[in-house]
């Protein structure tokens, strides 16, 4: 029997303990088994979170601690978040070799295990290396994602507010392809409460001042500036997990970004890349194929590509 409300979290590291945070302060667990290679690391993140739970008084108690491959067995969710941080300058796909030997560590427990619930991956570069697992372990394609674009849809939402001085929870809009450098902003769906943002940009002056390719900039750089003033990315993906396996358990139909692999839509095959999926009890229920315009077509394409190139040559990582 899978123990509905608990969750595996493999890597305790900055991303790690704040997903697991997430999802001590919203409620959404009730148990959860942190699991990290360093020894004692994964104890200690425990044991500091356990006392935020008593300190914080949180609305219902969860279960914390180090736990083993074997916790799996019996839980619903598995959260991937090993490797180690981007560094200043880095591109995520500069991180592939390592993550792919990281990757291959992990592979050589969960063939071990039995675990039936659904796994959402975090570590970069993510969509290849949430695909590659999902390979190597012959996992249906509903229950094995990552968050994909989500970092760059939250980031889309705060650079078209600070523009426009809207509220982000009265913009509309999500990006789509790699969660690194050639993703892109899906423009033409982008909207204020049903007002497009492009016809928007046609009635304002100030707006028509900034180009689209200049906050495309701003979206896919918001990364790089927290990597070089702070060392690592943390709080934004512990929400985005927070609120994916949130809409899971509660069936939620939620519509977003994640990376999964295509079969077809959007004229790809055989690569997973961030694309909007509906989200519901069974994970990723439906990957929504939405009206691009031709170059945001011909920027995804390129995307896929680069990912698909990657993937190709993940077995020869030694």
């Amino acid at each position: 029997m899978l123990k509905t409300r608990k969750v595996v979290i493999i890597g305790s590291g900055h991303v790690g303990s704040h997903v697991a945070l997430n999802l001590i302060q919203s409620g959404e667990a009730d148990e959860i088994a942190l699991i990290d290679i360093v020894p004692h690391k994964a104890a200690a993140q425990a044991m500091d979170l356990d006392d935020g739970i008593a300190g914080a008084l949180c609305r219902r108690d969860c279960k914390i601690y180090e736990g083993t491959y074997g916790d799996l067995d019996d839980a619903s969710f598995m959260v991937v978040a090993f490797g180690r941080s981007r560094k200043p300058g880095e591109t995520r796909l500069d991180m592939f070799d390592d993550s792919i030997r990281s990757a291959n560590e992990v592979l050589s427990h969960l063939k071990k295990v039995n675990f039936k619930g659904i796994m959402i991956s975090i570590s970069n570069p993510a969509d290849i290396i949430c695909e590659y697992i999902r390979r190597k372990m012959d996992w249906n394609p509903h229950r094995c994602f990552s968050t994909g674009t989500s970092l760059e849809t939250f980031r889309l939402m705060r650079v078209v507010h600070e523009v426009t001085g809207v509220s982000r929870h009265s913009i509309q809009g999500f990006c789509m392809g790699e969660h690194g450098n050639s993703s892109f902003p899906v423009w033409s769906h982008v909207s204020i409460q049903g007002v497009p943002f492009l016809e928007l940009r046609k009635q304002k002056a100030s707006l028509r001042k900034i180009s689209l390719d200049e906050l495309q900039t701003r979206i896919r750089r918001a990364g790089d500036v927290e990597i070089d003033g702070k060392g690592c990315t943390e709080f934004g993906i512990g929400n985005v997990a927070g609120m994916l396996i949130s809409a899971i358990q509660h069936d939620q139909k939620l519509v977003w970004p994640c990376s999964t692999v295509l079969t077809g839509e959007y004229g790809q095959k055989d690569v997973a890349c961030g694309v909007p999926c509906i989200l519901g009890r069974k994970g990723i229920e439906k990957v929504l194929e939405v009206k691009l315009l031709p170059e945001e077509q011909e920027k995804l394409d390129k995307s896929c590509d680069i990912l698909r190139s990657f993937l190709e040559r993940a077995d020869s990582v030694k």
